[in-house]
Protein backbone atom coordinates (compact mmCIF):
# COMPACT_ATOMS: atom_id res chain seq x y z
CA UNK A 1 0.00 0.00 0.00
CA UNK A 2 2.92 2.35 0.54
CA UNK A 3 3.25 3.06 -3.23
CA UNK A 4 -0.44 3.96 -3.37
CA UNK A 5 -0.03 6.16 -0.30
CA UNK A 6 2.85 7.93 -1.99
CA UNK A 7 0.77 8.42 -5.14
CA UNK A 8 -2.12 9.88 -3.15
CA UNK A 9 0.32 12.01 -1.23
CA UNK A 10 1.87 13.23 -4.51
CA UNK A 11 -1.53 13.95 -6.01
CA UNK A 12 -2.55 15.75 -2.82
CA UNK A 13 0.64 17.77 -2.91
CA UNK A 14 0.08 18.73 -6.56
CA UNK A 15 -3.49 19.74 -5.77
CA UNK A 16 -2.30 21.81 -2.80
CA UNK A 17 0.35 23.53 -4.93
CA UNK A 18 -2.23 24.27 -7.63
CA UNK A 19 -4.54 25.81 -5.01
CA UNK A 20 -1.67 27.89 -3.65
CA UNK A 21 -0.81 29.09 -7.15
CA UNK A 22 -4.39 30.11 -7.81
CA UNK A 23 -4.53 31.87 -4.47
CA UNK A 24 -1.36 33.86 -5.23
CA UNK A 25 -2.64 34.73 -8.68
CA UNK A 26 -6.05 35.86 -7.42
CA UNK A 27 -4.48 37.98 -4.66
CA UNK A 28 -2.09 39.56 -7.18
CA UNK A 29 -4.93 40.40 -9.58
CA UNK A 30 -6.94 42.01 -6.77
CA UNK A 31 -3.96 44.15 -5.74
CA UNK A 32 -3.36 45.25 -9.34
CA UNK A 33 -7.04 46.23 -9.70
CA UNK A 34 -6.73 48.26 -6.50
CA UNK A 35 -3.64 50.04 -7.87
CA UNK A 36 -5.48 50.88 -11.10
CA UNK A 37 -8.20 52.70 -9.20
CA UNK A 38 -5.56 55.21 -8.02
CA UNK A 39 -4.84 56.24 -11.64
CA UNK A 40 -6.62 58.64 -13.97
CA UNK A 41 -7.17 58.84 -17.74
CA UNK A 42 -4.15 58.07 -19.92
CA UNK A 43 -2.07 56.77 -17.03
CA UNK A 44 -4.75 54.19 -16.31
CA UNK A 45 -4.77 53.02 -19.95
CA UNK A 46 -0.98 52.63 -20.06
CA UNK A 47 -0.92 50.85 -16.69
CA UNK A 48 -3.70 48.51 -17.84
CA UNK A 49 -1.58 47.39 -20.82
CA UNK A 50 1.49 47.04 -18.60
CA UNK A 51 -0.43 45.00 -16.04
CA UNK A 52 -1.71 42.60 -18.73
CA UNK A 53 1.89 41.83 -19.64
CA UNK A 54 2.85 41.54 -15.99
CA UNK A 55 -0.05 39.14 -15.21
CA UNK A 56 1.08 36.90 -18.04
CA UNK A 57 4.67 36.91 -16.72
CA UNK A 58 3.56 36.34 -13.11
CA UNK A 59 1.31 33.45 -14.21
CA UNK A 60 4.26 31.82 -15.99
CA UNK A 61 6.52 32.47 -12.99
CA UNK A 62 4.10 30.56 -10.71
CA UNK A 63 4.00 27.63 -13.18
CA UNK A 64 7.78 27.23 -13.51
CA UNK A 65 9.15 24.04 -12.00
CA UNK A 66 12.91 23.45 -12.03
CA UNK A 67 15.45 24.52 -14.64
CA UNK A 68 14.15 25.50 -18.09
CA UNK A 69 16.71 23.34 -19.90
CA UNK A 70 17.64 19.67 -19.67
CA UNK A 71 21.43 19.59 -19.72
CA UNK A 72 21.73 16.40 -21.78
CA UNK A 73 19.64 17.94 -24.57
CA UNK A 74 22.07 20.82 -25.12
CA UNK A 75 24.18 20.65 -28.26
CA UNK A 76 26.72 22.90 -29.89
CA UNK A 77 25.07 24.91 -32.66
CA UNK A 78 25.68 23.40 -36.12
CA UNK A 79 28.37 25.23 -38.07
CA UNK A 80 26.00 26.33 -40.82
CA UNK A 81 23.99 28.35 -38.28
CA UNK A 82 26.94 30.39 -36.94
CA UNK A 83 28.38 32.32 -39.87
CA UNK A 84 31.95 33.64 -39.59
CA UNK A 85 32.18 37.41 -40.10
CA UNK A 86 35.28 37.11 -42.33
CA UNK A 87 33.26 35.24 -44.95
CA UNK A 88 30.45 37.80 -44.77
CA UNK A 89 32.94 40.64 -45.14
CA UNK A 90 34.51 38.97 -48.18
CA UNK A 91 31.29 39.59 -50.15
CA UNK A 92 31.37 42.68 -52.34
CA UNK A 93 28.71 45.18 -51.29
CA UNK A 94 26.12 45.61 -54.04
CA UNK A 95 24.87 48.99 -55.31
CA UNK A 96 21.56 48.14 -53.66
CA UNK A 97 23.04 48.61 -50.18
CA UNK A 98 21.31 52.02 -50.00
CA UNK A 99 17.97 50.32 -50.70
CA UNK A 100 18.70 47.90 -47.84
CA UNK A 101 19.57 50.79 -45.50
CA UNK A 102 16.22 52.39 -46.28
CA UNK A 103 14.57 49.27 -44.87
CA UNK A 104 16.52 49.48 -41.60
CA UNK A 105 15.73 51.08 -38.23
CA UNK A 106 18.34 51.44 -35.47
CA UNK A 107 16.97 50.74 -31.97
CA UNK A 108 18.99 51.56 -28.86
CA UNK A 109 18.11 50.18 -25.43
CA UNK A 110 18.07 53.35 -23.34
CA UNK A 111 16.31 52.32 -20.13
CA UNK A 112 19.29 52.38 -17.78
CA UNK A 113 20.42 55.00 -15.31
CA UNK A 114 24.04 55.99 -14.70
CA UNK A 115 23.81 55.16 -10.98
CA UNK A 116 26.44 52.39 -11.04
CA UNK A 117 28.91 55.01 -12.30
CA UNK A 118 27.80 57.59 -9.73
CA UNK A 119 25.78 59.69 -12.20
CA UNK A 120 22.23 60.99 -12.02
CA UNK A 121 19.86 60.61 -14.96
CA UNK A 122 20.06 58.36 -18.05
CA UNK A 123 23.33 56.55 -18.60
CA UNK A 124 23.26 57.61 -22.26
CA UNK A 125 24.12 61.22 -21.33
CA UNK A 126 27.47 60.42 -19.67
CA UNK A 127 30.35 61.99 -21.66
CA UNK A 128 32.53 59.21 -23.01
CA UNK A 129 34.77 60.81 -25.61
CA UNK A 130 35.72 64.43 -26.42
CA UNK A 131 32.66 65.73 -24.54
CA UNK A 132 30.44 63.40 -26.62
CA UNK A 133 27.84 61.30 -24.78
CA UNK A 134 26.69 57.79 -25.79
CA UNK A 135 23.67 59.47 -27.38
CA UNK A 136 25.78 62.03 -29.30
CA UNK A 137 27.95 59.27 -30.76
CA UNK A 138 24.88 57.28 -31.85
CA UNK A 139 23.29 60.30 -33.54
CA UNK A 140 26.59 61.16 -35.31
CA UNK A 141 26.93 57.60 -36.64
CA UNK A 142 23.43 57.47 -38.09
CA UNK A 143 23.58 60.98 -39.47
CA UNK A 144 26.84 60.04 -41.22
CA UNK A 145 25.13 56.97 -42.77
CA UNK A 146 22.13 59.01 -43.90
CA UNK A 147 24.32 61.64 -45.55
CA UNK A 148 26.83 59.23 -47.12
CA UNK A 149 24.22 56.99 -48.75
CA UNK A 150 21.43 59.56 -49.04
CA UNK A 151 19.04 57.36 -47.03
CA UNK A 152 16.68 57.70 -44.10
CA UNK A 153 17.65 55.37 -41.27
CA UNK A 154 15.63 56.44 -38.21
CA UNK A 155 16.82 56.09 -34.63
CA UNK A 156 14.44 54.65 -32.05
CA UNK A 157 15.16 54.82 -28.32
CA UNK A 158 13.49 52.42 -25.93
CA UNK A 159 13.32 54.47 -22.73
CA UNK A 160 12.08 53.46 -19.30
CA UNK A 161 10.04 55.53 -16.85
CA UNK A 162 13.43 56.30 -15.26
CA UNK A 163 14.96 57.85 -18.38
CA UNK A 164 12.08 59.06 -20.55
CA UNK A 165 11.62 62.60 -19.29
CA UNK A 166 15.33 63.50 -19.22
CA UNK A 167 15.99 61.89 -22.60
CA UNK A 168 13.18 63.80 -24.30
CA UNK A 169 14.60 67.11 -23.05
CA UNK A 170 18.05 66.23 -24.42
CA UNK A 171 16.67 65.17 -27.82
CA UNK A 172 15.76 68.76 -28.59
CA UNK A 173 19.40 69.48 -29.37
CA UNK A 174 19.30 67.12 -32.36
CA UNK A 175 16.39 68.79 -34.19
CA UNK A 176 18.69 70.03 -36.99
CA UNK A 177 20.54 66.75 -37.43
CA UNK A 178 19.74 64.55 -40.38
CA UNK A 179 18.17 61.75 -38.40
CA UNK A 180 14.56 61.12 -37.39
CA UNK A 181 14.39 60.14 -33.73
CA UNK A 182 11.45 58.29 -32.16
CA UNK A 183 11.03 57.08 -28.60
CA UNK A 184 8.75 54.61 -26.88
CA UNK A 185 8.57 53.49 -23.30
CA UNK A 186 9.34 50.14 -21.74
CA UNK A 187 6.60 48.69 -19.55
CA UNK A 188 6.52 49.49 -15.85
CA UNK A 189 6.03 46.46 -13.62
CA UNK A 190 5.51 46.24 -9.85
CA UNK A 191 8.25 44.78 -7.66
CA UNK A 192 7.01 41.79 -5.70
CA UNK A 193 7.44 41.21 -1.97
CA UNK A 194 9.47 37.99 -1.78
CA UNK A 195 7.51 36.62 1.18
CA UNK A 196 3.90 37.50 0.34
CA UNK A 197 4.28 37.50 -3.49
CA UNK A 198 2.24 40.73 -3.56
CA UNK A 199 3.22 44.09 -5.07
CA UNK A 200 4.99 46.48 -2.69
CA UNK A 201 3.44 49.57 -4.36
CA UNK A 202 0.59 51.38 -2.65
CA UNK A 203 -0.27 53.57 -5.65
CA UNK A 204 1.01 54.25 -9.18
CA UNK A 205 3.42 57.06 -8.20
CA UNK A 206 7.05 56.62 -9.23
CA UNK A 207 8.59 59.63 -7.50
CA UNK A 208 9.83 60.13 -3.96
CA UNK A 209 9.26 57.22 -1.60
CA UNK A 210 7.43 55.22 -4.27
CA UNK A 211 10.25 55.11 -6.81
CA UNK A 212 11.59 51.72 -5.79
CA UNK A 213 8.19 49.97 -5.96
CA UNK A 214 8.46 49.77 -9.78
CA UNK A 215 10.99 48.55 -12.33
CA UNK A 216 11.44 48.23 -16.11
CA UNK A 217 11.27 44.46 -16.82
CA UNK A 218 14.47 43.87 -18.80
CA UNK A 219 15.04 44.36 -22.53
CA UNK A 220 12.94 41.30 -23.46
CA UNK A 221 10.03 43.69 -22.96
CA UNK A 222 10.97 45.43 -26.24
CA UNK A 223 8.62 43.25 -28.31
CA UNK A 224 5.44 43.99 -26.35
CA UNK A 225 6.14 47.66 -25.64
CA UNK A 226 7.26 48.39 -29.23
CA UNK A 227 4.04 46.80 -30.46
CA UNK A 228 1.82 48.53 -27.86
CA UNK A 229 3.33 51.93 -28.64
CA UNK A 230 1.99 51.81 -32.21
CA UNK A 231 5.49 52.60 -33.52
CA UNK A 232 6.03 49.07 -34.85
CA UNK A 233 3.02 49.36 -37.20
CA UNK A 234 4.03 52.89 -38.16
CA UNK A 235 7.52 51.74 -39.23
CA UNK A 236 6.17 48.72 -41.14
CA UNK A 237 3.77 51.06 -42.99
CA UNK A 238 6.78 53.24 -43.88
CA UNK A 239 8.44 50.27 -45.61
CA UNK A 240 10.89 49.35 -42.87
CA UNK A 241 11.75 45.63 -42.61
CA UNK A 242 14.46 45.13 -39.99
CA UNK A 243 15.63 46.67 -36.75
CA UNK A 244 19.22 46.62 -35.51
CA UNK A 245 18.98 46.51 -31.71
CA UNK A 246 21.84 47.07 -29.26
CA UNK A 247 22.64 48.47 -25.82
CA UNK A 248 23.30 52.21 -25.94
CA UNK A 249 26.44 51.72 -23.83
CA UNK A 250 28.01 49.31 -26.37
CA UNK A 251 30.21 51.64 -28.40
CA UNK A 252 31.12 48.84 -30.81
CA UNK A 253 27.52 48.37 -31.98
CA UNK A 254 27.51 50.40 -35.20
CA UNK A 255 25.45 49.61 -38.31
CA UNK A 256 27.48 47.04 -40.23
CA UNK A 257 26.77 47.10 -43.98
CA UNK A 258 28.15 43.59 -44.52
CA UNK A 259 25.85 41.99 -41.92
CA UNK A 260 22.92 44.01 -43.29
CA UNK A 261 23.68 42.82 -46.82
CA UNK A 262 24.05 39.22 -45.58
CA UNK A 263 20.65 39.47 -43.92
CA UNK A 264 18.97 40.91 -47.02
CA UNK A 265 20.45 38.34 -49.40
CA UNK A 266 19.38 35.14 -47.63
CA UNK A 267 17.41 32.87 -49.99
CA UNK A 268 13.73 33.88 -50.27
CA UNK A 269 12.48 30.50 -49.01
CA UNK A 270 14.79 30.75 -45.98
CA UNK A 271 14.26 34.41 -45.15
CA UNK A 272 16.21 35.05 -41.97
CA UNK A 273 14.15 36.75 -39.23
CA UNK A 274 16.80 37.06 -36.54
CA UNK A 275 20.58 37.46 -36.45
CA UNK A 276 22.44 37.46 -33.16
CA UNK A 277 26.00 38.77 -33.18
CA UNK A 278 28.20 36.56 -31.02
CA UNK A 279 31.91 36.84 -30.35
CA UNK A 280 34.63 34.59 -28.96
CA UNK A 281 34.58 34.22 -25.21
CA UNK A 282 37.59 35.18 -23.11
CA UNK A 283 38.09 34.53 -19.41
CA UNK A 284 36.44 37.91 -18.75
CA UNK A 285 33.17 36.82 -20.37
CA UNK A 286 32.42 33.64 -18.47
CA UNK A 287 28.98 34.87 -17.41
CA UNK A 288 27.77 35.96 -20.86
CA UNK A 289 24.84 34.10 -22.45
CA UNK A 290 25.76 31.63 -25.20
CA UNK A 291 24.04 30.14 -28.27
CA UNK A 292 23.13 26.46 -28.18
CA UNK A 293 21.16 24.02 -30.31
CA UNK A 294 18.11 22.76 -28.39
CA UNK A 295 15.14 20.84 -29.82
CA UNK A 296 16.50 21.62 -33.31
CA UNK A 297 16.36 25.37 -32.69
CA UNK A 298 19.02 27.97 -31.93
CA UNK A 299 18.53 29.10 -28.37
CA UNK A 300 20.14 31.54 -25.94
CA UNK A 301 21.40 29.93 -22.75
CA UNK A 302 21.95 32.35 -19.85
CA UNK A 303 23.88 31.48 -16.69
CA UNK A 304 20.65 31.88 -14.65
CA UNK A 305 19.13 28.87 -16.48
CA UNK A 306 22.06 26.54 -15.86
CA UNK A 307 21.58 23.85 -13.19
CA UNK A 308 24.00 24.44 -10.28
CA UNK A 309 25.96 21.28 -11.01
CA UNK A 310 26.87 22.52 -14.51
CA UNK A 311 27.77 26.16 -13.85
CA UNK A 312 31.54 25.51 -14.09
CA UNK A 313 31.04 23.71 -17.37
CA UNK A 314 28.98 26.67 -18.66
CA UNK A 315 31.78 29.08 -17.70
CA UNK A 316 34.48 27.03 -19.42
CA UNK A 317 35.87 28.55 -22.59
CA UNK A 318 36.36 25.11 -24.17
CA UNK A 319 32.75 23.89 -24.39
CA UNK A 320 30.95 27.20 -24.92
CA UNK A 321 33.25 29.26 -27.10
CA UNK A 322 31.01 32.22 -27.96
CA UNK A 323 28.77 34.66 -26.14
CA UNK A 324 25.93 37.02 -27.07
CA UNK A 325 26.93 40.67 -27.65
CA UNK A 326 23.24 41.73 -27.60
CA UNK A 327 23.66 43.23 -31.08
CA UNK A 328 20.58 41.82 -32.84
CA UNK A 329 19.03 42.17 -36.30
CA UNK A 330 15.31 41.34 -36.20
CA UNK A 331 12.45 41.31 -38.72
CA UNK A 332 9.66 43.79 -37.89
CA UNK A 333 6.98 41.69 -39.59
CA UNK A 334 8.08 38.68 -37.55
CA UNK A 335 7.89 40.65 -34.28
CA UNK A 336 4.32 41.65 -35.17
CA UNK A 337 3.31 38.09 -36.08
CA UNK A 338 4.87 36.44 -33.01
CA UNK A 339 3.54 39.06 -30.61
CA UNK A 340 0.00 38.68 -31.97
CA UNK A 341 0.27 34.89 -31.65
CA UNK A 342 1.70 35.28 -28.14
CA UNK A 343 4.49 32.96 -29.30
CA UNK A 344 7.69 34.53 -27.94
CA UNK A 345 7.95 32.43 -24.75
CA UNK A 346 11.10 33.99 -23.28
CA UNK A 347 12.56 32.40 -20.17
CA UNK A 348 11.85 34.32 -16.99
CA UNK A 349 14.80 35.81 -15.15
CA UNK A 350 14.07 36.16 -11.44
CA UNK A 351 16.12 39.07 -10.16
CA UNK A 352 16.23 39.36 -6.34
CA UNK A 353 16.80 42.83 -4.84
CA UNK A 354 16.87 44.34 -1.37
CA UNK A 355 15.22 47.76 -1.08
CA UNK A 356 16.71 50.56 1.04
CA UNK A 357 14.47 49.71 4.01
CA UNK A 358 15.77 46.12 3.96
CA UNK A 359 12.70 44.60 2.27
CA UNK A 360 13.48 41.61 0.00
CA UNK A 361 11.75 41.84 -3.36
CA UNK A 362 11.90 40.06 -6.70
CA UNK A 363 11.72 41.44 -10.22
CA UNK A 364 10.54 39.26 -13.09
CA UNK A 365 12.48 40.05 -16.26
CA UNK A 366 13.13 38.70 -19.75
CA UNK A 367 16.02 39.13 -22.21
CA UNK A 368 15.56 40.28 -25.81
CA UNK A 369 17.86 37.56 -27.21
CA UNK A 370 15.89 34.78 -25.51
CA UNK A 371 13.18 35.09 -28.18
CA UNK A 372 15.59 33.83 -30.88
CA UNK A 373 14.04 30.35 -30.73
CA UNK A 374 10.65 31.69 -31.89
CA UNK A 375 11.96 33.26 -35.12
CA UNK A 376 12.36 31.43 -38.44
CA UNK A 377 15.79 30.70 -39.93
CA UNK A 378 17.67 32.45 -37.11
CA UNK A 379 21.44 32.73 -37.43
CA UNK A 380 24.42 33.64 -35.32
CA UNK A 381 27.23 35.72 -36.83
CA UNK A 382 30.61 35.41 -35.13
CA UNK A 383 31.87 39.01 -35.16
CA UNK A 384 35.22 40.50 -34.12
CA UNK A 385 35.55 41.58 -30.51
CA UNK A 386 35.61 45.23 -31.65
CA UNK A 387 31.81 45.10 -32.07
CA UNK A 388 31.49 44.50 -28.33
CA UNK A 389 32.80 47.54 -26.49
CA UNK A 390 30.48 48.10 -23.52
CA UNK A 391 31.15 50.87 -21.02
CA UNK A 392 29.87 49.53 -17.70
CA UNK A 393 32.53 50.89 -15.34
CA UNK A 394 35.13 53.65 -15.07
CA UNK A 395 37.76 51.05 -16.11
CA UNK A 396 35.91 50.70 -19.44
CA UNK A 397 35.63 54.48 -19.64
CA UNK A 398 39.40 54.87 -19.33
CA UNK A 399 39.92 52.60 -22.33
CA UNK A 400 37.48 54.43 -24.63
CA UNK A 401 38.77 57.89 -23.62
CA UNK A 402 42.38 56.91 -24.31
CA UNK A 403 44.52 57.01 -27.46
CA UNK A 404 43.81 53.28 -27.98
CA UNK A 405 40.84 54.46 -30.03
CA UNK A 406 40.30 57.06 -32.69
CA UNK A 407 36.92 58.66 -33.31
CA UNK A 408 35.50 58.99 -36.80
CA UNK A 409 31.90 60.05 -37.54
CA UNK A 410 30.73 58.82 -34.14
CA UNK A 411 32.46 55.43 -34.45
CA UNK A 412 35.38 54.34 -32.30
CA UNK A 413 38.05 52.23 -33.98
CA UNK A 414 41.21 50.73 -32.51
CA UNK A 415 44.20 52.94 -33.28
CA UNK A 416 46.45 51.69 -36.10
CA UNK A 417 49.41 52.38 -33.80
CA UNK A 418 48.36 49.61 -31.39
CA UNK A 419 50.42 46.56 -32.32
CA UNK A 420 47.95 43.89 -31.23
CA UNK A 421 44.16 43.98 -31.49
CA UNK A 422 43.24 43.02 -27.92
CA UNK A 423 42.43 45.73 -25.38
CA UNK A 424 44.49 46.06 -22.18
CA UNK A 425 43.06 44.61 -19.00
CA UNK A 426 42.25 47.56 -16.71
CA UNK A 427 41.14 47.35 -13.07
CA UNK A 428 40.60 50.63 -11.24
CA UNK A 429 39.86 50.58 -7.51
CA UNK A 430 36.85 52.01 -5.67
CA UNK A 431 38.30 55.57 -5.58
CA UNK A 432 37.60 55.67 -9.33
CA UNK A 433 34.06 54.22 -9.37
CA UNK A 434 32.19 57.51 -9.75
CA UNK A 435 32.78 59.33 -13.03
CA UNK A 436 33.28 62.63 -11.20
CA UNK A 437 36.02 61.16 -8.96
CA UNK A 438 37.55 59.34 -11.93
CA UNK A 439 37.90 62.61 -13.91
CA UNK A 440 39.41 64.42 -10.90
CA UNK A 441 42.18 61.80 -10.70
CA UNK A 442 43.48 62.25 -14.27
CA UNK A 443 44.94 65.59 -15.38
CA UNK A 444 44.96 64.00 -18.81
CA UNK A 445 44.25 60.45 -19.96
CA UNK A 446 47.55 58.48 -20.10
CA UNK A 447 49.09 57.13 -23.29
CA UNK A 448 48.04 53.46 -23.28
CA UNK A 449 49.06 52.26 -26.75
CA UNK A 450 51.59 49.77 -25.38
CA UNK A 451 49.72 48.81 -22.20
CA UNK A 452 48.80 45.17 -21.46
CA UNK A 453 47.57 45.35 -17.89
CA UNK A 454 46.80 48.12 -15.41
CA UNK A 455 45.72 47.74 -11.78
CA UNK A 456 45.22 50.84 -9.62
CA UNK A 457 44.11 50.72 -5.99
CA UNK A 458 43.74 53.40 -3.33
CA UNK A 459 44.28 57.17 -3.42
CA UNK A 460 46.17 57.62 -6.72
CA UNK A 461 46.28 60.60 -9.10
CA UNK A 462 47.86 60.94 -12.55
CA UNK A 463 49.60 64.07 -13.83
CA UNK A 464 49.59 65.23 -17.47
CA UNK A 465 51.08 63.15 -20.30
CA UNK A 466 51.79 59.99 -18.32
CA UNK A 467 52.67 56.94 -20.43
CA UNK A 468 51.80 53.39 -19.34
CA UNK A 469 53.38 50.31 -20.98
CA UNK A 470 53.39 46.57 -20.37
CA UNK A 471 52.07 45.64 -16.91
CA UNK A 472 51.65 48.48 -14.43
CA UNK A 473 50.41 48.00 -10.87
CA UNK A 474 49.94 51.02 -8.60
CA UNK A 475 48.83 50.42 -5.01
CA UNK A 476 48.47 53.15 -2.40
CA UNK A 477 47.94 51.58 1.00
CA UNK A 478 45.27 52.89 3.33
CA UNK A 479 46.15 56.41 4.44
CA UNK A 480 48.85 56.80 1.77
CA UNK A 481 48.63 58.74 -1.45
CA UNK A 482 50.46 58.26 -4.74
CA UNK A 483 50.77 61.07 -7.29
CA UNK A 484 52.16 59.90 -10.62
CA UNK A 485 54.11 62.96 -11.83
CA UNK A 486 53.50 64.66 -15.17
CA UNK A 487 55.39 63.09 -18.06
CA UNK A 488 56.21 59.87 -16.15
CA UNK A 489 56.77 56.72 -18.21
CA UNK A 490 55.85 53.55 -16.29
CA UNK A 491 56.84 50.33 -18.04
CA UNK A 492 56.40 46.97 -16.28
CA UNK A 493 56.40 48.73 -12.90
CA UNK A 494 54.90 48.13 -9.50
CA UNK A 495 54.45 51.34 -7.52
CA UNK A 496 53.37 51.07 -3.90
CA UNK A 497 53.53 52.91 -0.59
CA UNK A 498 53.53 56.69 -0.57
CA UNK A 499 54.73 58.76 -3.52
CA UNK A 500 54.21 62.51 -3.72
CA UNK A 501 56.41 64.59 -5.92
CA UNK A 502 55.93 68.26 -5.14
CA UNK A 503 56.69 70.99 -7.64
CA UNK A 504 59.04 73.62 -6.18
Amino acid sequence: GSCLDKLFCKAGMAEFQEKLRLQHETSMHKELEKLLTTAKGAEQEISKKDFEGFKNLFHRFLQVKGPSVKWDKIHKPPEDLIHPYDKIKAQVLPDSVAASLNKLVVVKLNGGLGTSMGCKGPKSVISVRNENTFLDLTVHQIEHLNKTFNVDVPLVLMNSFNTDEDTKKILQKYTHHRVHIHTFNQSRYPRINKESLLPVAKDLGVHGDHGDAWYPPGHGDIYASFYNSGLLDQLIAAGKEYIFVSNIDNLGATVDLFILNHLMTQPKDKRCEFIMEVTDKTRADVKGGTLIQYDDKLRLLEIAQVPKAHVDEFKSVTKFKIFNTNNLWISLAAIKRLHEQNAMDMEIIVNPKTLDGGLNVIQLETAVGAAIKAFDNALGVNVPRSRFLPVKTSSDLLLVMSNLYSLDAGSLTMSKKREFPSTPHVKLGSSFTKVHDFLMRFESIPDMLELDHLTVSGDVTFGKNVSLKGTVIIIANHGDRIDIPAGAVLENKIVSGNLRILDH
